[in-house]
């Protein structure tokens, strides 16, 4: 079964489903009020050297000032090349637009502050959110991603995607960019590019290089701090990255992002042929497709196994800890049999809830303790194995004697508890509850379900106070744009003594 994009677009919050083999592997959220910033390019100004971290704080006009580590500083080509260890100038990216400061090959040959001083005028890109209490990182080392092509317009340098394995088309493709790039600037070749013509990298390179054009005469006149220029939105970046040959299908319920979809695609891969559906049914797109229950599923700290096996996820600041059990599962045979069935079907789960998550940082397993080392080899293996399928970077260590697994796998944004959750106030900060705007948005998920099914002029939403002031302020578009479709007043009754995530609606 091929995959497909689910896209529910609303003007309040954009959600994007990736369905593999019929469930959900990956979902984005961005909501329109907090939209996603990795990738913007802002002109910035240095407002803090700190030489004892080797790393500077620049002010690009957010919250937050944002973190440049001196691997990120280097500007000048020739500062740049020798970085890279003697022959290893033409070696691959060891993974498709990675920071170049987490090349392994990278030592910086100046102190940060022979390289920056306070006041001083950057052009810099975000490479990381702003996670947590962090501000985002930033690099100076300017990437601009195509669909086929990751642009460098100040670094002479050529990488190819270790995904592509095949020598002769990592040849064909090196050969291609090197004789067609400008002097002084570099690509990185993605994936997507294995098998492409010669003329739909021609056609990346030269809506690229446009691009960057725009951008440099856009800087010139651009004020301190200021944002230059603003990525795809996160409808056109998942179409960008994720749309291969896998994905055959792809389903949205807007038809202005229908419209938006087929002319990025006609732009970007008019030779690929996709089955591109404007769905326009009553019933919520995520409804149809049973993807509301995997979302709430993956918000639980407990993940049940169809042998009757559950896992336990916790999340830290610092790390994820994953425990496996074998709850209700007691097996048929013996129990050093009962514990590797359990631990194999854990695997399959965690990889998934990894993805689904999109849990990232330092992550270990405890896996139930196996005696025989040839099954805790089995299992390591099936990790492994389990996760090929994750584009996000791992990296695991071998089961120890105690069951444990150590791996990392690379944060590039939130999480799903992060995004849709907050502190939650009833238990003084030891848990999570759905965030007032999740709560808001069910509740306009809701009353477009009972408008479908039940006649009247008038609905009437009892919430916590807190939730109803944000549907007053804030949240007030997504009411108003549900009386005008439904032709029904929508009255919010704040009550006190609710719950953060009580409501209730009746219509009359």
């Amino acid at each position: 079964m091929g995959a497909e994009l689910v896209i529910n677009a609303a003007s309040h919050e954009t959600r994007i489903a990736l369905i593999e083999n019929g469930t959900i592997a990956e979902l984005y959220i961005e909501r329109s009020r907090d939209k996603g910033i990795v990738g913007n390019i802002y002109k910035g100004r240095v407002i803090r050297v700190l030489p004892g971290m080797q790393a500077a704080f620049v002010d690009i006009g957010l919250e937050k000032a944002a973190f440049l580590y001196v691997a990120d500083v280097f500007d000048a080509l020739v500062e740049y090349e020798s970085l890279l260890d003697d022959g290893t100038k033409k070696e691959d990216e060891p993974v498709e637009g990675q920071e170049h400061s987490e090349h392994p090959e990278f030592r910086p040959l100046h102190p940060i502050e022979d390289l920056l001083q306070e006041g001083q005028e950057l052009l810099v890109q975000i490479s990381k959110e702003p996670l947590g209490t962090k501000g985002a990182r930033i690099t100076s080392h300017i990437s601009l991603p195509g669909r086929h092509l990751v642009y460098m317009p100040t670094v002479d340098h050529i990488g190819i995607s270790r995904r592509i394995e095949d020598e002769e088309e990592r040849e064909r493709l090196r050969e291609i960019v090197e004789r067609l790039k400008k002097v002084g600037s570099g690509y990185i070749v993605r994936t997507v590019s294995e098998g492409k013509s010669e003329e739909d990298l021609v056609a990346d390179m030269l809506y690229l290089s446009k691009l960057w054009d725009e951008i440099a005469a856009r800087k010139d006149k651009a004020a301190i701090p200021s944002l230059v220029h603003s990525d795809l939105d996160v409808v056109q970046k998942v179409v960008r990255d994720i749309v291969t040959e896998q994905v055959g299908k792809i389903v949205v319920d807007s038809q202005t992002d229908y419209d938006r979809i087929v002319q990025f695609i006609s732009t970007f891969a008019s030779k690929m042929k996709y089955s591109i559906e404007l769905y326009d049914e009553e019933e919520p797109i995520f409804d149809h497709y049973g993807l509301e229950v995997e979302i709430s599923r993956a918000l639980g700290r407990k993940v049940w196994l169809k042998s009757g096996g559950y896992i336990i996820i916790e999340q830290t600041e610092a790390l994820s800890a994953i425990d496996v059990n074998t709850g209700r599962f007691v097996g048929k045979h013996n129990l050093e049999d009962t514990i590797l069935k359990t631990n194999l079907e854990a695997v399959k789960e965690i990889a998934y809830q990894l993805r689904l998550r999109n849990i990232g940082g330092i992550i270990i397993i405890d896996f139930i303790d196996m005696e025989k080392e040839v099954n805790r080899e089995k299992v390591y293996g099936a990790l492994e194995e389990a996760l090929k399928a994750d584009k996000s970077k791992t990296n695991i260590l071998k089961i120890s004697e105690l069951g444990l697994v150590e791996m990392t796998r690379k944060r590039v944004r939130e999480n799903i508890s992060r995004m849709m959750c907050e502190p939650c106030s009833y238990c003084e900060g030891r848990g999570y509850i759905k965030s007032k705007t999740t709560v808001c948005h069910e509740i306009f998920r809701e009353l477009r379900r009972e408008m479908l099914d039940i006649r009247g002029s008038k609905a009437t939403v009892t919430v916590h106070p807190q939730v109803a002031d944000l549907l007053y302020d804030e949240e007030r578009r997504g009411l108003e744009e549900l009386e005008k479709r439904f032709k029904k007043r929508i009255t919010v009754r704040a009550k006190p003594g609710f719950h953060q995530e009580q409501f209730e609606i009746v219509i009359s």
